[in-house]
């Protein structure tokens, strides 16, 4: 299986001026590329593109700065161009699983800029890196490569910083597992309760994203294309990385640490494009990374060997008894403990909600949960039997649990 090693490095000004000619000459391929897209009524295919957009493009007086960078990013920022098409195309017919995908768009001096290099475009010597027509690089080898990389991506982010992004293959591992399998309940206050009863806390960003909103409203304030609002902007950037950092390493060691101590790892397939059509919650959520979280625990669950599990979103988890099966309907959000009225067990309602996405992971079913759902006839007790267990049971399916 492939992988991707991300390591940072810090160019000399030579090399920064190197670079930024070669994200300008990328980024204008693409954008004439695809302004040439848009244009044709039938989509040209890349060596068509190539002709237009490089090699008859270095004979313009215009466009003959392209030929100061090396000519194998160029090429491959076309090829880019034709799989964003594919990929937009294949999400318009339903080809293609997950989200669906817009349609290329034309990049922009201000935002991520970054440039791939192939197999005769880059070489590994000692500790550096040497890239065509850039020159040697000394990045912080972090970790070691576990095998030769296919191709060499020079990144730049909003806030200035470098990095370069290695393709490698990455043989499985065999680890034993301590648990069989292990249900995760995802929230916001608490990231992730396990049906074992430990808890992740989610990492505090508040402070993080109260800078961010008071810079926002002074950038809108201030002149496009001066100083201190450009100023402004990197600041905001800078911010926003703190906070992409800060969650990623959380992500990478919660999931790291579940996986290997877990055979089987089942999660519950949230809808966050709905959830987040909350205004309230609509932040909170978006800086949890939920999708990151799952994207990382199905990476991982490949190289070590596990089982990773999603079940449906409309599985009642938090309605359910996790010992009984006994079924007490919709919860508020503010209710936080329940006393199951049948087999009178306290619940933590994330921890039972955990627990329900284990069993129903693993294919286990209580036997009340199957008569319900496969049965309308059958109810799990009557009203008269529910009647001797509390009296509250005939006005409402759940109890608030706050005391003993």
């Amino acid at each position: 299986m492939k992988a991707r090693y991300q390591y940072r490095f810090y160019p000399s000004d030579q090399q920064r001026q190197s670079l930024a000619r070669l994200f300008g000459c990328v980024r204008v391929v693409w954008n004439d590329a695809l302004a040439i897209c848009k244009q044709s009524e039938k989509l040209p295919s890349n060596n068509d593109l190539q002709k237009l957009v490089i090699t008859q493009a270095k004979k313009k007086v215009e466009r003959q700065w392209l030929s100061e960078v090396s000519n194998i990013p160029l090429q491959q920022s076309v090829a880019d161009l034709g799989v964003a098409y594919k990929n937009f195309f294949d999400s318009l017919k339903g080809k293609r699983k997950g989200k669906k995908v817009g349609s290329p768009k034309f990049k922009k001096k201000t935002n991520q800029q970054s440039a791939r290099f192939r197999i005769g475009g880059f070489a590994i010597k000692g500790q550096e890196v040497y890239l065509a027509k850039i020159g040697n690089i000394k990045p912080i080898w972090s970790r070691e490569l576990p095998s030769a990389p296919s191709s060499v991506t020079v990144i730049k982010d909003a806030a200035n910083r470098y990095f370069l992004s290695l393709v490698v293959e990455v043989e499985p591992v065999q680890l034993d597992a301590e648990n069989q399998s292990i249900g995760i309940d995802l929230g916001i206050k608490t990231f992730a309760v396990m049906s074992d009863g430990s808890k992740a806390q989610s990492p505090n960003y508040s402070k993080a994203d109260r800078q961010i909103r008071q810079l926002q409203k002074r950038l809108a304030r201030q002149q496009k294309g001066s100083n201190r609002r450009h100023k402004t902007r990197l600041q905001i950037a800078k911010l926003h990385n703190r906070i992409a950092d800060t969650r990623k390493d959380f992500l990478h060691k919660l999931s790291t640490k579940i996986v290997r101590e877990n055979q089987t790892i089942i999660l519950e397939d949230l809808n966050v494009s709905g959830l987040v059509k909350n205004r309230r919650l609509a932040r909170a959520i978006s800086l949890q990374g939920w999708r990151e979280f799952r994207t990382l625990c199905v990476a991982k669950s490949q190289k070590f060997g596990r089982v990773f599990h999603v079940i449906s979103q409309w599985e009642p988890t938090s309605q359910i008894c996790s010992e009984c099966g006994y079924k007490w309907g919709k919860l508020d959000l503010k209710v936080r403990s329940v006393r199951c009225l049948n087999c009178g067990t306290k619940h933590d309602r994330d921890e039972n909600a955990a627990k329900n996405i284990n069993q129903v992971g693993i294919g286990h079913c209580h036997d009340s949960k199957r008569t319900q759902r496969q049965s309308k006839t059958i109810s799990v007790a009557s009203v008269s039997e529910a009647s001797s267990v509390s009296p509250l049971l005939q006005h409402g399916e759940y109890v608030n649990f706050n005391g003993p």
